[in-house]
């Protein structure tokens, strides 16, 4: 029985998300705005980096060193605009954000999403994109930051490398987690199945791999009504070796993704950056001391460990 839930939760994390793009609405007409950081927003490509999708801010030459966040989709689907808004936000306080796939939403669409049949037992094809390409992000930038000539050339701050991920791609980022380079982790409506199953064709997770955090983790859930509740609560709970952080929005499994700028997770997912990226004490008080400002949110919750 434990295995037959596990497979149901499977199909509904990397299958909702993409269910949710596939409503035609407001969010697919809903302008790219340039973030509310002091770094104006674009959302790009590079043909050095195919099949990906890359935020950072407009202008370069006026920001600082830029940090690094790579990014796995919702569903870990091929669309890298899924979480447009989200990522547009984080790169406009100074950061390169990369998401793997093309733009498959919103106005600046340069391809058709393609829905993911089940088959007729109602398992799905194997995920979109994986950790690996996730992981191709953080390489290629820090390869640009290299190379002569490239855009990001000595723009780039090699201390300041998160990984984050919504869902399905919350998987993908506890599987890059690991990655040395690494110095902050988000996860997002997501967490290892319970019963140790791995349902998701093309992901390999286990509550072993929690003991491989180096860096701090903040896990963002939707509260009971999120179908990710079991699990992310599960990890938070079994975490012991790093700081740890679960904040909890009664907003479900969709988080507040679809929103202007990207809503609430938008900010505090800044506010963590810039803390635990770049020491900002102003950043941290969103969760340290016993009257954080996400402590005083009404309908919040929030849990720490290793945090004061």
């Amino acid at each position: 029985m434990k295995h037959q839930i596990a497979a149901a939760l499977a199909l509904t994390m990397i299958a909702a998300p993409l269910a949710a793009q596939e409503q035609p609405g407001a969010y697919d007409t809903m302008p790219n705005g340039p973030g509310t950081g002091p770094y104006p927003a674009i959302m790009t490509q590079d043909a050095t980096l195919p099949a990906h999708v890359i935020y950072r801010p407009a202008k370069l030459d006026n920001a600082k060193a830029l940090g690094v966040v790579v990014w796995g989709n919702g569903g870990c689907s091929a669309d890298g605009a899924s979480a447009r808004q989200h990522l547009i936000e984080i790169a406009s306080h100074g950061y390169v954000v990369i998401a793997p796939g093309d733009i498959m939403s919103g106005p600046g669409a340069t391809r058709k999403r393609e829905p993911r049949a089940a088959d007729k037992s109602g398992q799905l094809p194997p995920v979109a994109t994986t950790s690996a390409d996730v992981k191709a992000g953080l390489d290629w930038a820090l390869a640009e930051n290299a190379r002569s000539g490239s855009t990001l050339h000595g723009k780039i701050d090699g201390q300041a490398l998160a990984v984050a991920g919504h869902s399905c791609g919350g998987l993908q980022a506890l599987e890059l987690a690991p990655d040395p380079r690494i110095r902050a982790v988000l996860v997002h409506n997501s967490g290892v199945f319970t019963d140790g199953t791995n349902p998701i064709r093309g992901i390999t997770v286990n509550k072993a791999m929690l003991d491989k955090l180096h860096t701090p983790v903040l896990y963002v859930l939707g509260g009971p009504d999120d179908i990710a509740f079991p699990n992310g609560t599960d990890d938070f709970k079994r975490i012991s070796k790093v700081p740890a952080t679960l904040v909890q929005l009664p907003v479900g499994h969709g988080g507040t993704f679809r929103t202007a700028n990207g809503g609430a997770v938008a900010a505090l997912s800044v506010d963590w950056l810039e803390w635990q990226l770049r020491g900002d004490k102003s950043a941290a008080r969103s969760f340290i001391g016993s009257n954080c400002r996400l402590c005083l949110v009404p309908g919040w919750t929030i849990e720490k460990k290793g945090i004061y």
